[in-house]
C-alpha cells in the first residue's frame, strides 16, 4: 500500500494438464530467473505503481498512486495513461492525506475497475472504459477509510474492496450500486500504533474463498463464500510475513506469490505457511507493492514509496509452473 511521500525535492501460455510441478529446484537452481526491469518511474511526477492488472497480450494496466493515474505498461516498457482520476480540492485520506489510486482488477470484456482513497465523497470504486477513457464512479465508499485491494468475481458480478484503515473488506455489485460491509473483524483490522495503521489490504478470489492480507499482522487470511454469497468463519493460512502487500496465485492451487513491501522482497508461499524468498532488492526490487502471474511470468511493481529511488516494473520467470501445490 502506499506510504507517506517525502517532501518534494527530498533526496503466456495457458495452464493445462501439464500444470503439475516438476521436481523442486535446488538452492543452486533458484525458482525465478531472467529478472529484468522493463520501465523505470519518475517518484517526482508521482510514478509510484501501487497495483497490477494484466492483458491478453501479455501488456500490464498499472496503478500510479500519487499521480491518480491508470498507465498502460508493453512488454518493452512503453507507456501510455488510459485514465486520469479527478483532482479533489482537499485530499484527506486518512493516514497518507493524499488522494491515491490503489487496487485495480480488469474484467474479460477489457473494463477496468480502481478504488480512489480521497477522504472526501469522491472516495469509492470507479469504472474505466475497456481501451480507456473518462472513469466514472459506480460505488461509494466512506471517506473516514481507505480502500486499497480490488478484486471482481464475474461469476458473481461482485468486486471485492479492502479498506486497510476500518479492517473491512467491502462487496460492491459490478454494475455500481451500493457498497455493503461483506467482512469484518480483528483479523481484517489494524494494529495500533506504532503500527503502520494497515490491516486488510490485497484481496483476490480464489477457489471459492476470498484471500486477503493483512500488513500490520503479517497474515494471509482465506474467508469461504458461501452459497448464499455470505462470508465464512477466517481462516489464517500463513503467518510471520512482514510488510506484506499484494499476492497473487501462480497456478490452481493454494501457493501464494506476495510482495513484502517493507523488507523489500517477493515470496513464495506454500499451502503449509512456508516460504522461500524469489526476489529482492538485489533484482531490482525497491519496496515491491503487488505482483501478478501468467503463465511462467512474474510481473512486480514497485513502488518505492520510502526510499524513493527507482520505482519500477520488473518481469522475471519461474523455473517451472507452480502445480496444485
Amino acid at each position: 500500500m502506499p506510504r507517506r511521500p517525502r517532501p518534494a525535492g527530498a533526496a503466456t501460455a495457458a495452464l493445462a494438464l501439464a500444470l503439475v510441478a516438476a521436481a523442486p529446484a535446488g538452492d543452486e537452481e533458484p525458482l525465478v530467473t531472467e529478472a529484468r526491469i522493463v520501465t523505470h518511474l519518475d517518484p517526482a511526477a508521482g510514478q509510484t505503481p501501487e497495483n497490477i492488472a494484466l492483458e491478453p497480450d501479455g501488456s500490464a494496466d498499472l496503478t500510479f498512486a500519487y499521480a491518480r493515474t491508470v498507465t498502460h505498461v508493453t512488454p518493452d516498457g512503453a507507456r501510455t495513461v488510459r485514465a486520469r482520476l479527478p483532482e479533489v480540492a482537499a485530499p484527506a485520506t486518512p493516514v497518507m492525506h493524499n488522494a491515491l489510486v490503489t487496487g485495480i482488477a480488469r474484467a474479460h470484456d477489457g473494463t477496468l475497475y480502481v478504488n480512489y482513497a480521497t477522504g472526501t465523497s469522491a472516495t469509492g470504486v470507479w469504472r474505466v472504459p475497456p481501451g480507456g477513457g473518462a472513469p466514472v464512479r459506480i460505488a461509494r465508499l466512506p471517506p473516514d477509510g481507505l480502500p486499497n485491494g480490488l478484486a471482481l468475481d464475474e461469476s458473481r458480478g461482485v468486486l471485492y474492496a479492502t479498506d486497510s484503515v476500518r479492517g473491512t473488506i467491502w462487496r460492491v455489485p459490478r454494475a455500481g450500486g451500493t457498497a455493503t460491509a461483506w467482512a469484518t473483524g480483528p483479523a481484517l483490522a489494524p494494529l495500533p500504533a506504532p503500527a503502520l495503521d494497515c490491516g486488510a489490504n490485497g484481496v483476490k478470489v480464489h477457489r471459492g474463498a476470498v484471500w486477503v492480507s493483512n500488513t500490520d499482522r503479517g497474515t494471509l487470511l482465506r474467508i469461504p463464500v458461501a452459497p448464499d454469497g455470505a462470508a465464512g468463519p477466517v481462516e489464517t493460512r500463513a503467518t510471520g510475513l512482514d510488510g506484506i502487500d499484494d499476492f497473487a496465485f501462480p497456478g490452481p492451487g493454494t501457493s501464494v506469490v506476495a510482495a513484502l513491501n517493507t523488507v523489500g522482497r517477493v515470496v513464495l508461499v506454500r499451502p503449509d505457511g512456508t516460504t522461500t524468498t524469489l526476489l529482492t532488492g538485489r533484482d531490482g526490487l525497491s519496496e515491491p507493492t503487488s505482483v501478478a502471474v501468467r503463465g511462467r511470468t512474474v510481473y512486480v511493481p514497485s513502488a518505492s514509496y520510502r526510499a524513493r529511488r527507482d520505482p519500477n516494473l520488473l518481469l522475471a520467470r519461474l523455473r517451472h509452473l507452480i502445480g496444485r501445490g
